[in-house]
């Protein structure tokens, strides 16, 4: 959008008219005056609606913006974010009871009283004013501590203005005003959510011996048991996190111009919710896309020249340090024989219908000393020996600027001149295209500056088994040549500078579905970089495998379009049914009499399934019959079989993309998954043939909306992740596809961008924009994007909202 001074001053004349009513589904303004004036130097913006509920936020500066973003955000997501700000003040127990589970979206704490003890901590030691304090680069410059600024002010502004009508949270108590701080503890939680975020429940459990109860005998694992737990905890392609996204050039393309097609995969309920905007401040800054609640940038998005995506990274964000304790106290370690003594944080929560509950956290040089870094891996504190985790991004509030500056970048070179300036993308790969043609793949991630040649030197005998599996360097802190070091280019000690980074420009294709760098694109492989980043030579993920060979396949065909991005991205291909379908087919039909016996040890009948996988288009669309059948069987085989046993020709590094393949079906548990397939759907009353569409549902308002796509394991660029339910299908989605973009430029003035947010703007169910983009999704349809200026005064939904403090 394009706004000229003048342009602008004539329209915000013309807007001061206009109605100020926020739509009474959302918020039903208070009884009050009539008139209400701008108290004196208040912050305002101008909100104007477009279809579908999405705002264009236009501000004269950094601060108005935020206020704008704010106000918008809490008109639409008001219980979600309050619940969120509860959750980063260290509140919890306080208001929902400390046994409660905690919230997911900010932190791993099973709960509350964990997370509680965790965020009080970071608040009482003042953690993050100190980070708002530091100049820029290391620090946030002046427009990102102003848009938090205005966020708060903006968000406060809408609650004092207007009564809640969500029944998640009218009326509740922890529903509160907050402040500039509470938007930067947010975006912190989200800085150290791949690190210390995963650490909550061993950093708060950590005691020294004697404090807490003694470890159960036994309860030490061997080496390559806990490197298989790490493997698994710092694994992207799990349920809940992950994403795909390339970028096409201009080699490719019909008009020579770049192309991007983002899919993140983040959760449908909670915190993590994208939200959609656009932000203008005339003449300096204009940026559409996705931002994560409670953060007043926009992150994953594009402005008239370039575009940008997100894929969650294999890079690990942490490292542990294991400490040589004094025999004589274990709260002091040594370090090249010298005594250091932990700093004991003692922090306080206050609990709902309890006495408030005292707990000590012990920190390090290092960070703090924890207990476990998830369920799998224990790290016991003895009289001899703790664990300390350093997470570089517990110093990294610069997630905003990076933020901005991809706003105001002109190129895809110029959002890797954002990350290198910045460095503040704590656990995310970039990919960008551009209206030049240019791409960009970038591992641009902040982790710890852990060299193989450090790792070989100074890992423990744990180390040794960890870093080589998973990327987790477990170092000797006794020594002081163990230090992590620094870059000339880094903008922070004990982290890679720019130069490390693995990155591929103007590639036809740049592609990431969240396995390492490795294969960004399959003929111009990236290698050389450090372990600590991801593997290479490993097997890739089906979903990885699938999206290669889609957008390969694409490249070569070229004279691309949006519209090849829009196919790609509801094509519902599933890999694993191509490559498993035709042999689990032909071996069920092989069975004698047609039967296979079930894990009660009961004789099924499967001759109907074995026509059903025969039938099956191999794809997860909502007509597709036989697509729930196979997601059912596909699971209970690979969890039943493990993946060497799976396939017949085994991983070839030389061909990744292709193997491993063919089906074993002579391995052990594959005639049982059949027969315990057919019999969980018969036991649900689902006909074995059934659309997808009629048991894979969301549930909006009492209507069933039917959604595509399909779960991790089948490899389905359309990641869905629905919730079973015994009875009668999956009626929710707890993750996947979320805020949907695909860009390009066709040599006019305004880009070529298509959008979706898959479960639409909105958590209050008396919105009117609660499931409406939902719907779309179910359909595979998309939003046409309303950049540019004449396109935002064409929306027949147009609606204008002046914005502003009031006494």
């Amino acid at each position: 959008m394009r706004i000229r001074p003048r342009r602008l001053a004539v329209l915000a004349a013309a807007l001061l008219t206009a109605t100020t009513a926020l739509p009474a589904a959302v918020a039903a303004p208070r009884s009050g005056p009539a008139e209400h004036r701008p108290s004196g130097g208040g912050l305002s913006a101008v909100v104007r609606y477009t279809e579908y509920g999405i705002p264009h936020i236009v501000a004269r500066d950094h601060a108005s913006l935020g206020f704008g973003t704010g106000w918008a955000q809490a008109a639409d997501q008001i219980c979600t974010l309050a619940d969120g700000f509860v959750t980063v003040r260290g509140e919890r127990s306080r208001y929902f009871g400390a046994d409660a589970p905690s919230d997911p979206a900010l932190s791993s704490a099973g709960r509350n009283l964990a997370g509680d003890l965790y965020f009080r901590g970071v608040r009482e030691t003042r953690t993050v004013e100190r980070l708002l304090a530091t100049p820029p680069p290391a620090g946030p410059s002046r427009e990102a501590k102003e848009l938090m600024r205005g966020y708060a002010a903006g968000y406060n502004a809408w609650l004092r203005q207007n009564r809640i009508s969500d029944p998640a949270c009218r009326g509740a108590a922890w529903v509160r005003p907050i402040t500039a701080l509470d938007v930067a503890a947010r975006g912190y939680a989200l800085a150290v959510l791949g690190g210390q975020g995963r650490a909550v429940d061993g950093i708060t459990a950590a005691q020294p011996p004697g404090a807490a109860p003694a470890a159960a005998p036994g309860a030490r694992v061997s080496g390559a048991a806990v490197a298989d737990a790490a493997r698994e905890l710092f694994a992207t392609d799990d349920q809940a996190m992950g994403s795909n996204a390339v970028a096409f050039s201009g080699a490719t393309t019909a008009g020579g111009r770049g192309l991007l097609l983002g899919n993140p995969h983040y959760p449908w309920e909670g915190g993590r919710r994208f939200w959609q905007m656009q932000q203008t401040i005339p003449g300096r800054l204009d940026v559409a896309g996705g931002a994560l609640l409670g953060t007043p940038t926009v992150g994953i998005g594009h402005t008239a020249r370039v575009a940008w995506s997100h894929t969650v990274a294999t890079g690990v964000p942490v490292n542990v340090h294991q400490l040589t304790l004094d025999p004589a106290d274990p709260t002091v370690y040594l370090v090249d024989g010298r005594r250091e003594r932990m700093t004991q944080r003692q922090v306080t929560v206050a609990v709902k219908g309890g006495a408030p509950v005292t707990r000590s956290q012990w920190w390090t040089r290092y960070g703090p000393v924890l207990s476990s870094l998830g369920p799998g891996v224990p790290l016991p504190w003895t009289t001899t020996t703790a664990y300390a985790v350093n997470d570089p991004n517990a110093v990294n509030l610069r997630l905003a600027d990076t933020s901005l500056g991809f706003a105001r970048a002109r190129s895809a070179a110029g959002v890797l001149d954002a990350l290198h300036r910045y460095q503040g993308m704590p656990w995310l790969n970039t990919i960008a295209a551009d209206s030049r043609g240019g791409t960009l793949f970038t591992q641009a991630q902040v982790v710890p500056r852990i060299t193989d040649e450090l790792a070989a030197r100074c890992s423990t005998p744990l180390g040794r088994f960890t870093y080589p599996a998973a990327g987790l360097a477990v170092l000797d802190g006794s020594r002081g040549d163990c230090a992590l070091g620094r870059d000339a280019d880094a903008v922070q000690p004990g982290v890679f500078g720019p130069a490390k980074l693995p990155t591929l420009r103007d590639a036809p294709y740049s592609e990431n579905s969240n396995n390492s760098a490795w294969l960004a694109n399959a003929d111009r492989p990236l290698t050389g970089y450090e372990r600590v980043f991801g593997d290479i030579g490993t097997p890739r993920s089906l979903r990885t495998r699938g999206a290669i060979e889609d957008v390969a396949a694409m490249a070569d065909r070229g004279r691309l379009t949006v519209r090849d991005l829009q196919a790609q991205q509801f094509a519902n291909r599933a890999p694993a049914g191509d490559l498993a379908a035709a042999d689990a087919a032909r071996a069920c039909a092989a069975l004698p009499g047609g039967t296979a016996t079930g894990t009660d040890g009961r004789a099924v009948d499967v001759r109907q399934a074995c026509r059903v996988l025969a039938d099956w288009d191999r794809t997860l669309d909502t007509t597709s019959r036989g697509a729930l059948f196979f997601d059912r069987f596909w699971r209970r085989l690979t969890a039943a079989v493990p993946a060497d046993r799976l396939w017949k020709v085994p991983f070839d590094p030389a061909d990744p993309v292709r193997t491993p393949r063919a089906l074993d079906t002579a391995a052990p548990g594959f005639t049982t998954a059949l027969a315990d397939t057919v019999s969980e759907l018969r036991t649900a009353g689902i006909a074995l043939d059934s659309r997808l569409g009629a048991h894979q549902v969301v549930v909006r308002g009492g209507a069933r909306i039917a959604v595509p796509g399909g779960t991790e394991g089948l490899g389905v660029w359309n990641k869905i992740e629905p919730e079973w339910d015994p009875a009668g299908g999956s009626t929710e989605v707890s993750s996947g596809s979320s805020y949907l973009q695909a860009v390009g430029w066709d040599g006019g003035s305004c880009p070529v961008a298509r959008t979706l947010l898959t479960y639409s703007q909105s958590s209050n169910p008396k919105s009117p924009h609660y499931a409406d983009q939902t719907r779309l999704f179910g359909a595979e349809r998309w939003v046409t994007s309303r950049f540019c200026e004449k396109d935002i005064l064409k929306s027949p939904r147009l609606r204008v909202v002046v914005v502003r403090e009031r006494r």
